[in-house]
């Protein structure tokens, strides 16, 4: 207990106060100037969004903008926060110099154990500069395809059709395939029975793609006058006529969903065929089927 009162005696309350409220400036000054930061990039983004709505660049360059001030205010707010804990600890009497040096050399020896780490950044890096993904579009990655919800130094975050979430390491994605860059499309294979006339059927299809891109809600959705390509396959059961929609970005599922049901609705108005799979059956040379069937039944 003696111990305790003289160690406590020996204390400078004064310089002791002092650097509390010291360290407590330092903190409340490091959240102010991120704030400041935070706002001055947040004028800086809608100004640039801003700038290219005038020009019509559209949702791709809002996209990518996104990502890259996401991605410069990590950065900014990364190299604050440190600068204020160094600051800190020069502050209570830490030497940052032998910390700088010694931050160098594990730097380096990060930099031999940790590969995989600097190549998921750089990876991340340049599929940011190279404009492959952004956060917003529908992608595939390594074969899962999701909505892209993050795109940070080292990962990419995917999220499902069923919700699920998956974390990409920027270094190990090998195939990004990009759904909605620029434009999407949705391309349609119908089929219909061998009896139906294909110029007839085409026809139809035809009209249902002119009523629906004069539609209100789905035709600003079309880009261009849609294709059809003309009959694609004979298939086993059904000819196959193929074409395709060419759609704004992201829209070519709600588009595809409406112009199915439509091409449905005109050909049961108009008799139109979809064959289903069926299957004859060879009951070989000089067989009945019908007595066949009718000793089967008797047993």
């Amino acid at each position: 207990m003696e111990a305790l009162t003289t160690w406590i005696g020996q204390i400078h309350w004064e310089i002791l106060v002092i650097g509390v409220i010291e360290v407590i400036l330092i903190l409340i000054g490091t959240r102010i100037l991120l704030a400041v930061l935070h706002r001055i990039i947040q004028g800086t983004q809608t100004r640039v969004l801003k700038s290219h709505q005038k020009e019509n660049s559209g949702s791709e360059t809002e996209k990518r903008l996104n990502t890259l001030f996401t991605l410069i205010w990590q950065g900014i707010a990364l190299a604050v926060w440190l600068t204020g804990a160094l600051i800190i600890l020069d502050k209570i009497g830490i030497e940052i110099g032998p910390i700088l040096a010694g931050a160098g050399i594990l730097g380096l020896a990060v930099g031999f154990g940790a590969q995989n780490l600097v190549k998921d950044v750089i990876s991340g890096f340049f599929i940011i500069l190279e404009n492959q993904i952004r956060v917003g579009d529908v992608a595939i990655l390594d074969g899962t395809s999701g909505l892209v919800e993050k795109i940070n130094f080292r990962t990419t975050v995917l999220r499902d059709l069923s919700g699920v979430v998956h974390v990409f390491p920027n270094g190990s994605i090998n195939l990004i395939s990009n759904m909605t860059k620029e434009w999407s499309a949705h391309v349609f294979q119908i089929g219909v029975a061998y009896k139906e006339n294909t110029d007839d059927v085409t026809a139809h299809i035809k009209q249902v793609l002119a009523d629906l891109a004069q539609d209100a809600e789905f035709g600003p959705l079309i880009l261009e006058e849609p294709e059809i390509f003309g009959v694609d396959q004979l298939g086993d059961s059904a000819v196959v006529i193929k074409g395709r929609v060419k759609t704004v970005p992201g829209e070519q599922w709600k588009v595809g969903r409406e112009f199915i049901r439509r091409v449905k609705l005109q050909f049961d108005a108009h008799n139109i065929e979809i064959p289903f799979p069926h299957q004859t059956l060879y009951w070989g040379e000089g067989q009945n089927p019908t007595g066949l069937v009718q000793n089967l039944k008797n047993g």
